[in-house]
């Protein structure tokens, strides 16, 4: 893979906003285009051509399924990230509700987890939220006191999307051991190939979700890890692909490319497995010697390609847009709030000011980012620092 493909495809851009989506690999696009044109058979057709395709699909999932070293039989492909936190939730809703109605999520959980649980309260089912503390670490002893009899589900982010604090997974596995029953659903979203996996998964974790285009893959694919024994009622019903599961054909070029993507990506990791952290501590470093700069993100438990910051009395969306007129682009927190113009709910799960809330930007980092590129960020940086200073 050669270096620095982005920077290949688009000279002059500085590509900060990796945690709403990547890039797709030259081979995995490679890949997708090769399939497309030459795999033409359905995965369930009888015949060569849908039989060609059905290898290929099992291929992916078994690629995906040595990559994580889990069972080829506990990976089951979705569209991405918000269908399988619907899929797992709603999911465990129906297949238990003759058990229990009460689901337990983190503040800080994504609109797919936290929109589809509000979603279910209203028919009926009763959702806890569990606080997070000032960094935005889920108390582990207050998830543990709301558990009761009617528990069926437990639901927390591996990495949060807008600061990047890690879970305590482990810490909340060794409580729900003395809970078999109770389903511990995780998204992973976030991690995948930024946080070593021995983090964020083990064998407590019932149902992770992952997607296709936060690590260089294409757009429209993701997959559940899906541990045996445990069930879930399908959430799309017709033709009973994916074991009569995920109903409707299967996206075979997406997932092939996505497996190669996966693969690339964890290859990557391994070959500069520190690159990535080195550019966010250099940024922590130098933004923490501005007055009016907040960060959000520390470097201890928290992940490495993800800082947030605020700049204080210039609203994010602001700082974003002086930002791309420079050709760096960087995001307000969630990438999937911020055309609502929606204040952050991480940093208000955290209790932090709404001037200072209001304010916030991320900046989420890749492998195919460079100390240059950091370097070209703080002086612009520093430009519109002078710059709004004398506005304010």
């Amino acid at each position: 893979m050669g270096k620095n493909f982005f920077r290949e495809r688009v000279l002059s851009l500085i590509y900060f906003d990796n945690s709403a989506t990547t890039a797709i690999y030259p081979q995995a696009l490679n890949t997708y285009v090769q399939v497309s044109q030459r795999i033409i058979g359905n995965p369930s057709s009888l015949h060569d051509l849908g039989n060609q395709a059905n290898r290929l699909l099992q291929q992916s999932r078994q690629q995906i399924a040595d990559l994580l070293n889990v069972s080829s039989k506990e990976i089951a492909f979705t569209s991405g990230g918000t269908e399988g936190d619907n899929w797992v939730i709603k999911g465990t809703a129906l297949a238990k509700k003759a058990y229990g109605n009460h689901l337990i999520i983190s503040s800080i959980e994504h609109p797919a987890v936290s929109e589809t649980a509000a979603q279910l309260a209203e028919l009926g089912f009763e959702v806890s939220v569990v606080p997070v503390d000032a960094q935005g670490f889920v108390n582990v002893s207050e998830l543990a006191n709301m558990i009761r009899k009617e528990t069926i589900l437990v639901s927390v982010m591996a990495v949060n999307n807008e600061v990047g604090s890690i879970q305590p997974i482990h810490e909340i596995a060794a409580v729900l051991a003395d809970h078999p029953t109770i389903h511990f659903h995780v998204d992973a979203v976030q991690a995948i190939t930024k946080v070593p996996q021995e983090q964020w998964f083990n064998e407590r974790v019932d149902f992770a979700v992952f997607s296709a285009h936060k690590f260089h893959g294409p757009r429209g694919a993701g997959f559940i890890y899906w541990k045996q024994g445990r069930k879930l009622a399908p959430l799309m019903t017709g033709g009973g692909q994916e074991q009569n599961q995920r109903s409707g054909t299967e996206n075979v070029p997406a997932i092939v490319a996505m497996a190669k993507a996966l693969r690339l990506a964890t290859e990557q990791k391994a070959e500069k497995p520190n690159h990535v952290q080195l550019l966010k501590r250099y940024l922590q470093e130098a933004l923490a010697g501005y007055e009016k700069v907040t960060l959000f993100s520390g470097t201890e438990g928290f992940a490495p390609h993800i800082l947030c910051f605020s700049l204080k009395g210039i609203r994010g969306e602001v700082l974003v847009h002086a930002f791309e007129e420079k050709q760096i682009y960087l995001s307000t927190t969630s990438a999937c709030s911020s055309r609502k113009k929606m204040a952050s709910s991480t940093l208000h799960a955290m209790h932090v000011p709404e001037q200072l809330a209001t304010s916030a930007v991320r900046i989420s980092l890749d492998e195919s980012n460079t100390m240059a590129e950091v370097e070209q960020f703080l002086i612009v940086f520093h430009q519109l620092y002078q710059k709004f200073s004398k506005i304010n």
